[in-house]
């Protein structure tokens, strides 16, 4: 066993040299080494442990792959922007902000990385926060509020990771965590409708066209919607027998391992694009790169703390305290991708590091998946990650402008954390 401060100075110093901005996977990979070094685990011992951790996340890392297939066909073939413009021009001005939210939150939730979802939303936006004199702060909190609840119920990555941190499939976290995304999205049409006119007016210099794709290469409605409802339809198969009592389609238990690229081939195929699934591929490998390799440095961490003393005394702690232990769930989420700015690093790190610890409450796993991946959303805009900055190009925002944004995106994330909680924990207890 390692000691338990051995494993927390570990954990401390991959965060601390994620701020300093070295690469994350090296800064978990560097704190998980020195942590069960340190702690006593010795060279031998410590090379085992690491090589514990990896195995323990390929699942993870086979599932995150195949998500990219799927992610790979809607970006680059046009089908997420198709969907985004028929949620906006379905709705028309009147339910704008509604609109813009339920886009972002529909690509999102259908496999689109959040940031990528923004970028493609972003400037149906602004010319719509022109058209209506809507602020681009009301419309930055409704794309990025729309994303995080989009983010929880998707087939993206950090869905997987919490998925397979408790052991659960990925339809039963998409499925607990609806509610708290309805929530979410109620939130965000309420918020920035309320900031409508707080900040800088859209202005003509902002309406650059950033599409890559050709109006007329654009997919139809039809066509675009062919892969995420595959992949939705198969990976809720099981789920769905279960509720109407189907004995023989509850035990059909597809892998999102083959069924998100067997939807992501048959949509390209619907769309008249299969000669470009090989470049849609590269694509989805390409985005899901990083996210792998954070996988590896996150389950070297994470095998590091699961083998100290570190879960047991934070149990022994939070019992002496009499905090309810269900609290650490969301607060290990807010606060791994709160240091991260990640939701995807918040939930691996989160579930890597504290899941022993959360179960030994009574936790079930599936309330726990669902309180440490919404509490992943309620600070993972801050500066220090990607998200902030890409999201505030798309917004052709400065620095200033950008951070006014991250308190209401705090109001949205934290509505679906707090959902979570009072349905998966407390009301658990009663």
């Amino acid at each position: 066993m390692i000691s338990w401060w051995g494993a927390l100075i570990g954990l401390a110093l991959a965060i601390f040299l994620i701020l300093r901005k070295l690469d994350p996977v090296y800064s978990l990979l560097l704190g998980a080494i020195v942590g069960a070094v340190i702690g006593g685990a010795g060279l031998e011992g410590t090379i085992n442990i690491l090589v514990k951790g990896e195995q323990s996340v390929m699942g993870t890392v086979l599932r995150v792959l195949a998500a990219g297939m799927l992610a790979g066909v809607m970006m680059d073939s046009g089908a997420a922007e198709t969907l985004a413009r028929t949620i906006v021009n379905k709705f028309g001005d009147r339910l704008a902000i509604f609109a813009l939210a339920l886009a972002t939150m529909v690509i999102t939730a259908v496999g689109v990385f959040i940031p990528v979802a923004v970028l493609i939303v972003a400037p149906i936006a602004l010319e719509v926060g022109r058209n209506m004199h809507i602020s681009k702060l009301s419309l930055l909190v409704a794309l990025s509020g729309g994303g995080k609840a989009g983010n929880i119920i998707s087939p993206n990555a950090n869905t997987i990771a919490a998925a397979k941190g408790f052991g659960l499939e990925l339809s039963q976290v998409m499925i607990a965590d609806f509610i708290p995304a309805v929530i979410a999205l109620i939130v965000t049409v309420v918020v920035a409708r309320m900031i409508r006119k707080k900040g800088r007016a859209v202005l003509e210099q902002d309406l650059e066209d950033s599409t890559t794709i050709k109006q007329s290469d654009l997919p139809t409605f039809k066509q675009a919607i062919v892969a995420p409802v595959i992949a939705i339809v198969l990976l809720l198969l099981g789920p769905i027998g279960t509720i109407c009592h189907l004995p023989l389609l509850a035990k059909v238990n597809l892998d999102a391992t083959y069924v998100l690229p067997f939807a992501a081939i048959i949509g390209a195929l619907a769309m008249g694009k299969g000669e470009k699934i090989k470049s849609y591929a590269q694509t989805g490998v390409s985005r899901m790169t990083g996210v792998v390799m954070i996988l590896i440095g996150a389950g070297a961490i994470g095998a590091t703390i699961t083998a100290s003393t570190f879960p047991e005394l934070l149990i022994d702690l939070i019992k002496a305290s009499h905090v309810p232990g269900v609290l650490l769930a969301p607060l290990s989420g807010i606060l791994m991708a709160g240091a991260t700015a990640s939701t995807s690093t918040g939930v691996i790190l989160a579930t890597g590091s504290f899941a022993k610890s959360i179960l030994g409450f009574g936790v079930a796993p599936l309330a726990a998946a669902a309180m440490v991946h919404t509490g992943a959303i309620v600070i993972d805009q801050l500066p220090q990650g990607n998200y902030f900055h890409v999201t505030a190009n798309a917004m052709h925002m400065d620095i200033k402008e950008r951070s006014q944004g991250i308190f209401y995106e705090f109001l949205v994330g934290g509505s679906a954390m707090l959902t979570a909680t009072i349905l998966y924990g407390f009301l658990h207890l009663l």
